[in-house]
């Protein structure tokens, strides 16, 4: 698997992500702009086979999106303009600075603080904050070759909204014919014989007023974008596509991330010049030759020579070598069970909960058949029970005649009480 430069920690790392592959035809036709048809045959650049990274393109275009932006910030005095001064403690009032003077709504109303009416906000702007981000120069580089590969897949050019289905092919090369032409009416019958005029007429039908306070800081209107017409040398043709809505004009030496991919997204629709699409390759260079305009400069290697994995998966070699399918997870969690209501779940926990179970039983079995025999033999008048020894007899009735002889007690039971020690003795 091929291994990528990480740019970040200056080590070699693979990419963190892989992504899909670029186009990959080797010819690509080249339309006469007069009449519409493919004419001749060229190669195709090695950069529209550089991996597509959406994640370096996003990041990439997010901190040079920055660089063009201008300071702003409150006026540094605001808040501030009034002479006021805090009355201390001791008027029953707060210490915030007070207007001073007399004979107005204002004196003696709060000031400075962002609480109080007229007074700074909170955490003023300031025209130093930190407006540009620094880019690396490569990292750079690589999201341009990464945003020009996704211009070469049709999907990619359609899922950003361009309407490309009377395109003939993706990408699209003019004959260098196209360059010569001066005039927006012989620009537009050329997009229509090329089939991109549905995309110009998307941009122009989109315009509209924009939302919010924008359309008082000389930014009225919002448009779709349209092609992006890329060309080697400038006979006119910058003059003759600048005019219409959503079109846009670059020269192949300036190509530009936020022309290539706007808002951060992949797949602008891009009408070539022969010349500036043989050009790419000094531009850009390929996998054997380094760039002959960016010094130092390789395109990137994807990590795989073919990102489709369900192809790879399912292939022969790989399938032999893996072990066979796993049975199906159940699609629930078990219930869980209390253990001790439940003696499945308890012999999962403790295997001997059985024996002592079947132990439990059979005593309390044996003890209920002693109890059942015992109130059996008191029913029948027998004694039941262990016979106590008659030294132990004697000193309970002695025990017990002796109470009745010193309490002198004469009652109702005092016979009952006396026979019984009569026959006991």
């Amino acid at each position: 698997m091929p291994i990528q430069h990480n740019w970040r920690q200056k080590k070699v790392l693979p990419f963190p992500v892989s992504k899909m592959s670029a186009a990959a035809r080797p010819l690509v036709s080249v339309i006469s702009p007069e009449s519409g048809e493919a004419a001749e045959q060229t190669t195709l650049p090695a950069v529209f086979t550089a991996p597509i990274r959406p994640d370096v393109v996003r990041i990439i275009h997010t901190n040079m999106n920055k660089n063009k932006r201008q300071a702003y910030s409150v006026f540094m005095k605001a808040g501030h303009q009034t002479a006021a001064e805090s009355w201390g403690t001791g008027r029953a009032v707060s210490r915030i600075p007070r207007v001073p003077g007399g004979g107005t709504h204002r004196a003696g109303q709060g000031a400075f603080g962002n609480m109080c009416r007229g007074g700074r906000m909170f955490a003023p702007t300031k025209v130093w904050r930190k407006w540009h981000r620094k880019v690396n120069l490569t990292q750079k580089r690589h999201a341009v070759a990464s945003a020009l590969a996704a211009s070469a897949l049709p999907s990619l050019v359609l899922a950003r909204g361009h309407r490309i289905e009377q395109v003939p092919e993706v990408p699209l090369v003019l004959s260098d014919a196209a360059e010569s032409v001066k005039k927006t009416s012989k620009a537009l019958e050329v997009l229509k014989k090329i089939g991109a005029i549905p995309d110009v007429e998307k941009a122009r039908d989109s315009k509209n007023l924009r939302r919010g306070k924008g359309k008082m800081r000389n930014r009225r209107y919002v448009l779709r974008k349209g092609p992006l017409v890329v060309f080697g040398e400038d006979s006119g043709i910058s003059k003759a596509f600048r005019n219409l809505p959503g079109v846009e004009v670059t020269s192949v030496d300036r190509l530009n991330l936020l022309q290539l991919a706007p808002g951060g997204h992949v797949g602008r629709f891009c009408i070539w010049t022969k010349s500036a699409f043989e050009k790419l390759d000094k531009v850009f260079g390929t996998y054997t030759t380094a760039s002959a305009v960016k010094k130092g400069y390789k395109l990137p290697r994807s990590i795989m020579s073919n990102s489709d994995l369900t192809r790879i998966i399912n292939s022969d070699e790989i399938q032999s070598a893996v072990r066979p399918q796993k049975a199906a997870a159940p699609k629930h969690k078990p219930l869980k069970k209390n253990p001790l209501k439940n003696l499945g779940a308890m012999l999962k926990l403790n295997p001997y909960a059985k024996a002592a179970l079947r132990r439990e039983v059979v005593v309390s079995e044996k003890r209920a058949a002693a109890r059942a025999e015992k109130l059996a033999a008191l029913r029948a008048g027998k004694s039941v029970g262990p016979k106590k020894p008659a030294e132990l007899k004697n000193v309970a009735k002695t025990f017990y005649k002796q109470m009745v002889v010193d309490s002198e007690y004469q009652g109702e039971d005092y016979e009952v009480f006396s026979n019984w020690l009569g026959a006991t003795q």
